[in-house]
């Protein structure tokens, strides 16, 4: 399993969203809602081609970053690990505690028993 921070999931979710990036572009990017500067990212890159969760390739004036991850991949990961850390692998007790807080739409329910009938 590829353990994924939470800082790495933002850099992550930028190239999900649109590959490839250089750094400075992934700077940008991040600065509005990081604050991180040129040489965070930098750090935040190499750790992550270290774990190959993206790799680069060298473009024309710089390097161009692309995840080597794939989003679904990632996130199913997560969960089983959220499921297993929180719940102890239990998704009854995941679903009722979810939905102990939350008012659910007549919509949300059809949905949700839609999905327990296919999984029957």
């Amino acid at each position: 399993m590829k353990k994924i921070s939470d800082a790495e999931w933002k850099i992550m979710n930028i190239l999900w969203e649109d590959q490839p990036k250089t750094m400075t572009q992934l700077t940008k990017e991040l600065l509005v809602s990081t604050g991180w500067s040129k040489h965070t990212v930098m750090t935040y890159l190499k750790r992550m081609e270290e774990k190959k969760l993206i790799r680069h390739t060298q473009g024309q004036k710089a390097k161009l970053y692309y995840a080597d991850l794939e989003k679904e991949e990632a996130i199913l990961q997560e969960k089983n690990h959220f499921l297993n850390k929180v719940f102890k692998g239990n998704v009854g007790l995941l679903i009722s505690t979810m939905l102990e807080d939350n008012e659910l739409s007549e919509e949300e329910i059809q949905e949700l028993m839609e999905i327990l009938q296919k999984k029957k």
